[in-house]
């Protein structure tokens, strides 16, 4: 046998005792939430808790400040993984790519949808004696966004655009904290209106004490508004319910609400037994959810509803909630072109 003979299968075996710890920890995924100040990253570890073990996957919930980063690190560092992402995101990077930037487009392309999760709701903040009474007043306004990096600024220059059809001026954005915004809002005028977009109750609005209602009140949104018509292409009507914030409403609020998504950033389909088996699990397992974890839980349904634009779910999950409910799943495509191959979308 010659050398080169022999080194070619040794090479080989070489090379697959060095692969054989990537087989070992193939089900080993991250699972990225939003900041500690909100509740993802409790959600994020009841689904390691309720979903993941029982399924027999390691997966690990790390908090992040935001879409941006969680896009980001799936991208560059993990190049597999879940997330926790606003409906909307999908959307926003899809918009950027039409806008001119393509790689805004390469973010979400290898992202599909596992499961809807609960609403978000837009809380649109000014004081109390604002001319401002409804959304669509807020075109010249200066608005706090949140954060640069936070779903609240992603979703609010979003929806800013779609109700104005332009950006939100730079000169009349501001990026603080929600509680540093409100403290200006109140105290030197220098901001207009703060926005946050949070789960209901939000923590933030729910705390306030009844002398709130001197200083600050909320805008509502008219879905009849010639402007809303794009806007609800995108987000879902919703109600701020009074009973959440007893000390700053009197009566329910029209609004607005992003669907929160639970989905997974895949490039190989040997991923498809993975997602298949997390989609069982949360079938068994989302009940217990419902009784022992996050309230938000119970908001929660098995279900396989329309998606917002720019998202199509993960078939092997999709199959296993379909079966979980006892419906058929939509139908595969009959062809793919070379297109929806390359992006990915023929499963």
């Amino acid at each position: 046998m010659s050398r080169h003979a022999f080194l070619g299968p040794t090479l080989l075996a070489a090379l697959l005792t060095l692969q054989a710890p990537g087989a070992v920890s193939a089900d080993r995924l991250s699972l990225l939430t939003g900041p500690e100040s909100s509740i993802q990253p409790q959600i994020g570890r009841e689904i390691v808790a309720f979903v993941a073990n029982p399924a027999g996957i390691e997966l690990r919930a790390i908090p992040t400040d935001g879409p941006a980063e969680s896009l980001r690190r799936l991208r560059d560092e993990l190049g597999r993984g879940l997330a926790l992402l606003p409906s909307d995101t999908a959307h926003a990077y899809l918009d950027a790519a039409r806008r001119g930037n393509p790689a805004a487009g390469e973010f979400v392309a290898p992202l599909r949808v596992i499961a809807p999760l609960y609403q978000e709701e837009f809380y649109f903040i000014v004081r109390s004696d604002s001319k401002f009474g409804s959304v669509h007043d807020i075109r010249d306004a200066r608005i706090n966004i949140g954060p640069v990096s936070s779903a609240t600024a992603l979703s609010t220059s979003t929806l800013y655009r779609l109700l104005f059809d332009a950006p939100i001026p730079d000169q009349n954005a501001t990026f603080l904290s929600h509680e540093d915004a409100l403290v200006k809002l109140i105290t030197d005028g220098s901001i207009d209106v703060v926005v946050i977009v949070a789960e209901q109750p939000a923590r933030l609005l729910a705390n306030m004490k009844p002398e709130a209602r001197q200083f600050i009140k909320l805008l509502k949104f008219d879905p009849t508004h010639p402007g809303s018509a794009a806007a609800l292409r995108v987000y879902d009507q919703s109600t701020i319910r009074a009973g959440s914030y007893p000390n700053l409403l009197t009566a329910d609020m029209p609004a607005l609400a992003n669907k929160l998504y639970l989905v997974a950033y895949i490039r190989r389909r040997g991923d498809d037994a993975l997602l298949a088996r997390f989609g069982r699990g949360w079938c068994e397992n989302l009940p217990r959810l419902q009784r022992e974890g996050n309230p938000k839980w119970r908001d929660v349904e098995v279900a396989l509803p329309e998606l917002k634009p720019g998202w199509a779910y993960a078939k092997p999950a999709e199959r296993e909630l379909a079966r979980c409910k006892g419906t058929a799943p939509a139908p595969a495509p009959t062809s793919c072109s070379q297109q929806d191959r390359i992006l990915g979308l023929c499963e």
